[in-house]
Parts: C-alpha cells; sequence; structure tokens
C-alpha cells in the first residue's frame, strides 16, 4: 500500500524554524538601526541647541601641533586628517612590534615550562607568575622611568663599539644610506618563498613521512634575496652612522624612550599570557603522542617539533588571536608614556578642535578596523590548522 505524500507547506511558512529565524532576524536588524538612528539624530538636535559645531569637515583644516615621532613626513601646517594618519601608523607600528616580539618570547617560554632542566623551568615559571600579575600600566611606567632615572643623559651615551648608542633620548643605530626599501622588498619577497617551502616541506612530511630542514632554507632564502634586493638598489655601501657630539647623539637612526618603554611594557607583558597559553595548548596533547614519539626514537626537540606542537597549535590559536588583539588595544595607554599614538593625537585634537564625537568615533573605528582585521588573519590561520575530517 502506497503511503500518500506529506502535504506541501510553502517555504516561507511561519511553521517553518528557517523562516521564524529570519523574521526575528529582520526584526532585530530594525530595531537596533532604528535605536542607532535615534541616539544619532538626538545628540545632532543637543549639540546643534548648544551651539555645538559637528562633522567632519574639521579633519581638512590645518592642525598647529608637531609630533615628536613620526613614520611619515609631517609638518603642524598639515591637516588634522595627516596627524591622526600618523598617529594611527604609530600605533600600528608598536602594535606590529610587539605581535612578533611577544610570540617569539610567549613560545619560548611556554615551551620551556617543559624542560628537564629544573633551572629554566623555574625561571620560566618566576617569569609567568611576575609578569603576569603586576597591572601593565604600572609595567609601562616601570620601564619609563628606567629610561629616565637609570640610563644615562645623551651626553654620555652608553655605547656598543661605537655604533649603538643607549641613552634616555632612547637608542639610536646605523642605517644604510639608500637601499633600506629594496633590501626590505628582497627580505619580505624571501619570507614569503620560506613560508611556501616550509608549507611543501609540511605537505612531503605527511605523504611520505620524511622531513626537510625548515629552519635553514628559510633563513637562507631571506638573506639571499635581500641581498639581491641590496645588488638591485646598486649595491650602496654607505651607512649613517650615529655619532656622540658634545651635548646628545646625531645621526643614523633612533628608537626614542617612549616607544621602547612601550613596546618593552607591552611585550613583556603579553607573553606571560602567550606563554600560558603554549603551555595549555601542549599539555591538552594526550600523553600517548609523547610516548609514540618517543618510541620512534625521535629526540626531544623532535619530539616538540614535529609532533607536539603541530597538534598543540589547534588549541593555542584561538586564545591566542585574543592576546593579540589585547596587545593592539593596549597599546592605547602610549599616552601615559608620552608616546604619539592614535588616542593621544586624538585626544590633542579633541581639545583643539572640540569635536569630541567625532574624535572618539575615529579612535573606535581605528580600533575595530585593526581588531577584525587581526581576528580575519587568524581565523584564516586556525582554519589551515584545523584538522581535515576525510
Amino acid at each position: 500500500m502506497n503511503t500518500p505524500p506529506p502535504p506541501h507547506r510553502s517555504a516561507w511558512s511561519l511553521n517553518s524554524r528557517a523562516t521564524r529565524g529570519l523574521i526575528f532576524q529582520a526584526i532585530a536588524i530594525v530595531l537596533i538601526a532604528a535605536s542607532l538612528w535615534y541616539l544619532a539624530s538626538n545628540t545632532q538636535d543637543n549639540m546643534r541647541s548648544r551651539g555645538i559645531q559637528s562633522g567632519f569637515d574639521f579633519l581638512g583644516t590645518p592642525a598647529g601641533f608637531d609630533i615628536g615621532e613620526t613614520l611619515i613626513a609631517y609638518d603642524p601646517s598639515e591637516s588634522y586628517g595627516k596627524a591622526i594618519w600618523v598617529g594611527v601608523l604609530n600605533t600600528l607600528k608598536v602594535a606590529l612590534a610587539g605581535i612578533v616580539l611577544t610570540t617569539i618570547i610567549g613560545v619560548l617560554i611556554g615551551v620551556g615550562r617543559f624542560s628537564r632542566n629544573a633551572l629554566v623551568r623555574g625561571l620560566c615559571y618566576g617569569y609567568v607568575e611576575l609578569f603576569r600579575n603586576v597591572p601593565i600600566l604600572l609595567q609601562l611606567l616601570m620601564w619609563y622611568l628606567f629610561f629616565l632615572e637609570v640610563l644615562p643623559p645623551s651626553n654620555s651615551s652608553m655605547n656598543a663599539a661605537g655604533l649603538f648608542f643607549l641613552s634616555k633620548s632612547g637608542l639610536s643605530f646605523p642605517v644604510p644610506v639608500s637601499g633600506t626599501y629594496h633590501v626590505l622588498a628582497g627580505a619580505l619577497a624571501g619570507l614569503v618563498a620560506g613560508v611556501i617551502w616550509r608549507q611543501q616541506m609540511q605537505k612531503r612530511f605527511e605523504l611520505t613521512g620524511r622531513d626537510g630542514d625548515r629552519f635553514w632554507v628559510p633563513v637562507t632564502l631571506v638573506v639571499v634575496l635581500a641581498i639581491v634586493g641590496w645588488m638591485v638598489a646598486g649595491m650602496p655601501k654607505e651607512w649613517e652612522v650615529p655619532e656622540q657630539l658634545a651635548f646628545m647623539v646625531d645621526g643614523g637612526a633612533s628608537l626614542s624612550a617612549e616607544f621602547l618603554a612601550l613596546l618593552i611594557g607591552l611585550t613583556i607583558y603579553t607573553a606571560a599570557f602567550v606563554a600560558e597559553v603554549v603551555r595549555g595548548g601542549i599539555q591538552s596533547v594526550s600523553r600517548g603522542q609523547d610516548e609514540a614519539a618517543a618510541a620512534l626514537g625521535l629526540s626531544q626537540r623532535q619530539k616538540m617539533k614535529l609532533v607536539i606542537l603541530p597538534q598543540a597549535m589547534r588549541v593555542i590559536i584561538p586564545p591566542l588571536t585574543n592576546q593579540y588583539l589585547n596587545l593592539t588595544k593596549n597599546s592605547s595607554l602610549a599616552v601615559v608614556v608620552g608616546y604619539p599614538d592614535v588616542v593621544s593625537i586624538a585626544n590633542t585634537t579633541l581639545n583643539q578642535s572640540g569635536r569630541a564625537v567625532e574624535c572618539i568615533a575615529v579612535i573606535m573605528l581605528v580600533y575595530l578596523t585593526t581588531s577584525l582585521s587581526t581576528s580575519l588573519i587568524m581565523n584564516w590561520y586556525n582554519q589551515r590548522m584545523a584538522i581535515k575530517e576525510r
């Protein structure tokens, strides 16, 4: 006996869970949009009734203030928009450098927690417990006071081989007179080639069990292509070397004391949390994996490199992303040590222009963009490291 087919239901029936979900989402969007419109219009009306100017037209007017540390050329006669862009670049400078250094130090400390050497384990444990439990603001002030109170003045800087000078003013070091961008472009190309090489070695290891060199070949690619960039630039051999003068160090490139204090404080503080993330990821790998690697005759370094860390990365990456976001947002504390990041410059702009809502909106947009970009990159990397089910 044939069973009659079930009655046809319209795809847009209210009995459909998908339809109800779409309706609820549409209602939520409408309510959120209406709330934002009400807040914006109410703010505009209140500002207008009090004679407060609004709008972003002020970004095109001359700023009239100087910025002590810039990555691009800037003059006080240029616009507020240019000044804020300088602050954005300064924020990205300390955030990117901090992420790289934090990753290196955090991974080393986290792996060191599993060292067979009791002294190494104790030092790594002490590092984590000390710097993780001291507020980041106090650490920034501590490093800033170190530069101001402990280091010598600029007229008697500490130096290494007459090339590197460290003082209250910061760190000065030699730089090439020309060809720097060509060398950096070559090194970046070598870094990309090194990443591709490591991926190919990983695929070969998964297919054949034969591993290739994953460190020296990428390093060689970076060095060789950097040399190629130097040759393309005409092989410049002149360097601008800093020189100790009567009252200051002149020449070369320099990193200010404010930048160094901020970078060191953020790096050391966040690395303590990254170390705990790495430790937790390694502990999540079952003991049987370690025993199986030992049964195959792998050394301690090979076990960590080829067996433990690749599996631990799937647990490490999500909380590691949070630490990168925390470091970027904590860079807003730069105002405490006088580093001209986007918050500091936006505050100066706010005080001069009176556009509080607009300046705060710009700061929010900058940190929202950087945070979403970081999350997007790390989510892509997390997907690549995820276990592929067959």
